[in-house]
């Protein structure tokens, strides 16, 4: 664009993507076309003011005026977007979204040489964005509340305090226009819970620390979101309510012998109490009992006084076995003399692998056979010896 005025002229050239607003006298005359305008100016009565006209915006102020002094103009180069109260406009340009005009604001557009399309949103019956407007363009910002959620949760649909619907795995958002708009997530998936080291007396007033895990699953996101704040928390305490009920009720042998008793106390004591909260209870244990150190010492000593007794009577048994069948075979070999002559056969086969050299005389006065086993053994204590030859 350029300009020049002399004292005698007025001289202003407008571009193609360009108009020119004359003034006489501060006063609106006419808009002018491309081109080059020179006219005669005696006195320096008129001013001319160029502007964009392609995909731009004019102030709301020279385009309500302009609607008020020069209708036809106006309805001919101007499109002025006034929302209501609750109504959103988004404004494109040659079929392209740029802008969102807020309620109750108004802005205008050159459509001289600008497609300019106007989609007015009425947010009052439906406070959902539709998913055309969410694709058009960015709706970010105090006016549009968004939320993804993912295929393991469930939204929950919060308008002015209250609970609206339940919103599906999905991408959401609606107009917060006239309205307070907020977006709950529930995590549906099972989750697990630790207690540990909870200090707890048991009913001999022995201290012991008891660490358990249960996991949990939310089956109802309405009941779970109105139910706590942190549900989470109010779980764990409730837990550390149920194992120090159990535990204090019982004596440490009980508590130690009955761990799968304690499992399902616990579980019940928890399910009857979450089952409103829309929470399912799944499994419960106790993982590790931690006794003090001289109570451990104390019990280290009685298990293994324990085991030494349990040997003890195991040596017993088998020596009385041991016993009971000695007697049954000196009452055999009572009532079967051949049965006597074998065994002796048996201890001289073991007594000659001991020994070197055995020399056996038969002649007259020897005693053969017999004579040498009667002969061959000493009795001493339980050692048995071998006679002198001679």
């Amino acid at each position: 664009m350029s300009r020049s005025t002399t004292s005698l002229f007025h001289t202003v050239t407008v571009r193609d993507d360009e108009r020119a607003f004359l003034y006489r006298d501060g006063r609106f005359e006419r808009l002018l076309e491309p081109g080059r305008f020179r006219t005669l100016d005696f006195g320096g009565h008129l001013k001319s003011e160029v502007v964009k006209v392609v995909r731009a915006e004019i102030p709301a102020e020279r385009a309500l005026l302009l609607e008020k002094t020069q209708p036809d103009l106006a309805s001919r180069h101007l499109a002025i977007v006034q929302p209501s109260a609750t109504e959103v406009a988004i404004v494109s340009f040659d079929g392209e979204p740029k802008h969102i005009v807020l309620p109750n604001t108004t802005r205008a557009f050159w459509k001289t040489l600008t497609l300019v399309e106007v989609d007015m949103i009425d947010t009052a019956n439906d406070p959902r964005v539709a998913r055309k407007h969410l694709d058009k363009m960015d709706l970010r910002g105090s006016t549009v509340v968004q939320a993804i959620v993912e295929a393991h949760e469930a939204g929950i649909l919060f308008i002015d305090g209250q609970m609206k619907e339940r919103l599906a795995p999905g991408r959401h958002a609606f107009w917060q226009i006239g309205r307070t708009v907020r977006i709950g997530k529930v995590d549906l998936r099972p989750r697990p819970h630790e207690v540990t080291a909870q200090e707890i007396l048991t009913k001999d007033r022995i201290g012991i620390r008891v660490t358990l895990t249960a996991f949990t699953k939310v089956i109802d996101p309405e009941k779970a979101t109105l139910a706590a704040a942190d549900l989470d928390n109010t779980v764990y305490r409730l837990i550390q309510f149920a194992i120090r009920e159990a535990v204090a009720t019982r004596t440490l042998d009980e508590i130690l012998g009955a761990r799968d008793t304690i499992d399902a106390e616990v579980r019940g004591f928890v399910t009857a109490r979450v089952s409103e909260m829309g929470i399912e209870i799944g499994e419960i244990g106790v993982k590790d009992v931690i006794l003090p150190g001289d109570v451990r010492d104390l019990l280290n000593k009685v298990v293994e006084a324990e085991r030494v007794a349990k040997a003890n009577l195991i040596r017993r048994q088998e020596e009385t076995a041991a016993t009971r069948s000695l007697l049954n075979t000196s009452r055999l070999l009572e009532d079967n003399p051949l049965l006597m002559r074998l065994k002796e056969l048996e201890a001289l086969e073991k007594l000659v692998e001991k020994v070197g050299r055995i020399d056996l005389h038969t002649g007259q006065g020897a005693g053969g056979f017999d004579a040498l086993l009667t002969g061959l053994y000493r009795m001493s204590g339980d050692t048995a010896k071998p006679a002198p030859k001679g």
